[in-house]
């Protein structure tokens, strides 16, 4: 049986953002242990702390308000369950904040918001690329991975914000899916950021009961043909 569970907010930066969601989990798994937390664990042959990711964070990408929700066999003070873990916590991941939640309950991502810095002289180019990609109806893109398809990424755009030196996407998640960032920086041609190594950062993850207005309904996908 759980007896508590917790939703830890952290920050993934530096060289830690190139290193898989599953080292990040290995990661989280070396922690608690070396913090002798009484978590909770999966069971089976090889028994590890019950942690669920509210979305993965893709490679390359760092995170400013990532959250990760944390099984416990008995109460602990947030106090306490806070400075253990920042006491092991490696460089470039940092221990935000903690709240105590219901054992039944799960983070469901709603939107996620991306940020990526510009140079000044893309402004006034992308602003216009911005106004007609939100003014369109459909934007369609082709995957090849998991699976070969076409997507509408339209649905997924809540909004597009430029900033004096950098690019903010907001995109809705939904339980089929999400559109990328790279994906929205190639509707908008500039997908050559990623090219050049510029930095994705994820800035914001929100939650299905953070929510203060509904989520457009998400757009179709559409087998390609070879």
């Amino acid at each position: 049986m759980v007896g508590d569970k917790v939703r830890i907010r952290f920050r993934k930066t530096g060289d830690l953002r190139l290193i898989s969601h599953h080292d990040l989990m290995r990661c989280f798994e070396r922690m608690l242990r070396r913090a002798a937390l009484p978590f909770h664990s999966t069971s089976g042959f090889n028994p590890k702390p019950r942690l669920i990711f509210a979305m993965p964070l893709p490679l390359g990408i760092s995170g400013s308000q990532e959250i990760v929700e944390l099984e416990l066999d008995q109460p602990v003070l947030l106090e306490e369950v806070q400075a253990a873990l920042v006491r092991q916590a490696p460089p470039g991941l940092e221990i935000l904040a903690l709240e105590r939640i219901d054992p039944k309950t799960t983070a469901h991502v709603r939107r996620a918001t991306y940020r990526i810095a510009l140079e000044t002289s893309c402004v006034q180019e992308l602003a216009e690329r911005i106004q007609a990609l939100l003014a369109a109806e459909a934007c369609w893109i082709e995957r090849e991975r998991p699976q070969r398809k076409r997507l509408n990424a339209r649905p997924f755009v809540s909004d597009i914000r430029l900033k004096s030196d950098a690019l903010e996407m907001e995109l809705v998640v939904t339980p089929n899916g999400t559109v990328r960032p790279e994906e929205v920086l190639k509707l908008l041609a500039f997908e050559n950021l990623i090219e050049a190594g510029v930095p994705l950062e994820r800035t914001k993850l929100e939650l299905e009961e953070e929510a203060l207005s509904p989520v457009p309904a998400p757009g179709h996908s559409e087998s390609c043909r070879p």
